[in-house]
């Protein structure tokens, strides 16, 4: 089953990561590096699920990105929201609509479930 990912996240090692681990389950994969970025590419490229990192720089928070895409995507895509997360933050995220909350660190084999898990829905 492959699809389209695209990651938005700041940190270069966890984003290497990342997109190794959905590429080599076939995923096509598309990154960004902050949260406006993000949004650019998920409007123009309709990605199947979108993982973003809580704590984006750049100023744009990955929750505002899960809110702004709700608010403006033509397709209801899925977002994954991952990084260190309080239970206050993980309240804030599933309340802008993100599909899944995951903190750090988490099991790539989980996120991965994950991911193919929304994906299909």
């Amino acid at each position: 089953m492959a699809g389209r990912v695209l990651v938005v996240e700041g940190a270069g090692a966890i984003l290497g990561m990342i997109e190794a681990l959905v590429a080599a389950r076939g995923f096509e994969v598309r990154s960004a590096a902050t949260g406006a970025r993000g949004l650019e590419e998920a409007l123009a490229w309709k990605p199947d699920v979108v993982l973003v990192d809580a704590d984006l720089p750049g100023g744009t928070s990955g929750i505002e990105v899960c809110a702004k895409l709700r608010e403006s995507a033509p397709v209801n895509v899925p977002v994954i929201v991952i990084g260190s997360v309080d239970d206050e933050v993980k309240r804030r995220a599933l309340e802008a609509g993100a599909a899944a909350v995951y903190d750090t660190p988490f099991s790539p084999l989980a996120l991965l479930k994950e991911i193919e898990a929304v994906a299909r829905r």
